[in-house]
């Protein structure tokens, strides 16, 4: 343990948004001297043991950061470089058609990329909510208290000097809180702009992988054109001639309109529009 570790003993820890933490104790170190954990003093909610990184130990003070800021922090970071090499690659082939292959290759390991970060990034949201909800609670709570002091203030119950403690000491949590859910906003806002930035960039290099299938795409379709028929199905016979209805004639000379029988194979025209069908497929 140096010398600036043993500082640390026994000081006070405040939130960034300047909430007191607690007290100082004492440090758990790894096996090269290193602090990994601090103990702190959190008084009705015992002892917290604080990841060291959490801190930032300053002369005048130290503060702990919330987990769900570091976590943040890093993805919007992380997930913001990975963006910018995906626009990158979507320039080059822009820029230069015969690069299209080369980006087919490189494409996935940023898409796998990008996929991992949205699923962290569904982890953080969900502490994101869970945390505005406790801030959310604690400002109406807060609010509870001002209120009932209100009451008790007008009924004579407590004296000036104690009612304008509380309202000192509300205004202050509440002011506290009230940075911490901007915050928490600031963060929602600025990972929802990169989702929109995501979609934005993805579709153009997706784009590329549909238009390496598209062949393939378009063969599978013609496989999937009905066979030609080779020869009439034995169920449907083709009626004789003789069976077929015959198409009435009228000879204009004469006034009675006799009525002269004719008819016309039909298995002659079954073939010929058999024969058609085959020529036109064919021909496609």
């Amino acid at each position: 343990m140096t010398n600036d570790d043993i500082d640390i003993i026994s000081r006070d820890v405040k939130d960034m948004y300047g909430t007191f933490v607690g007290k100082i104790i004492g440090t758990v170190t790894d096996i090269d001297g290193s602090v990994q954990f601090v103990g702190v003093d959190c008084g009705f909610q015992g002892l917290m043991q604080i990841p060291y990184e959490q801190l930032i130990v300053r002369p005048d003070a130290i503060i702990f950061f919330p987990k769900w800021r570091l976590d943040s922090q890093k993805l919007l970071r992380e997930k913001r470089l990975t963006l910018r090499r995906l626009k990158a690659l979507n320039d080059i082939v822009a820029d230069n058609d015969d690069m299209k292959e080369d980006a087919q290759i490189i494409y996935p390991k940023y898409k796998s990329r990008l996929d991992a970060l949205n699923e962290t990034e569904h982890i953080i949201k969900a502490k994101l909510d869970t945390r505005m909800e406790e801030l959310e609670e604690q400002v109406k709570a807060a609010k509870t208290l001002l209120f009932d002091a209100k009451m008790q203030f007008r009924g004579d119950e407590i004296s000036d000097r104690a009612f304008d403690a509380v309202k000192m000491g509300v205004s202050e949590l509440l002011e506290h809180r009230e940075h911490e859910i901007k915050e928490l906003q600031n963060v929602r806002k600025r990972l929802a702009d990169l989702d929109a930035e995501a979609q934005e960039i993805t579709e153009p290099v997706q784009s590329l992988q549909e238009s390496a299938v598209s062949y393939m795409t378009s063969k599978s379709v013609r496989d999937m054109l009905p066979e030609v028929p080779t020869e009439i199905p034995a169920s449907a016979p083709v009626p004789e001639a003789s069976s077929l209805p015959t198409v009435p004639t009228f000879d204009k000379s004469d006034n009675s309109q006799n009525i002269e029988p004719t008819s016309q194979p039909a298995e002659k025209k079954s073939k010929e529009g058999s024969d058609d069908w085959l020529s036109r497929m064919q021909a496609q």
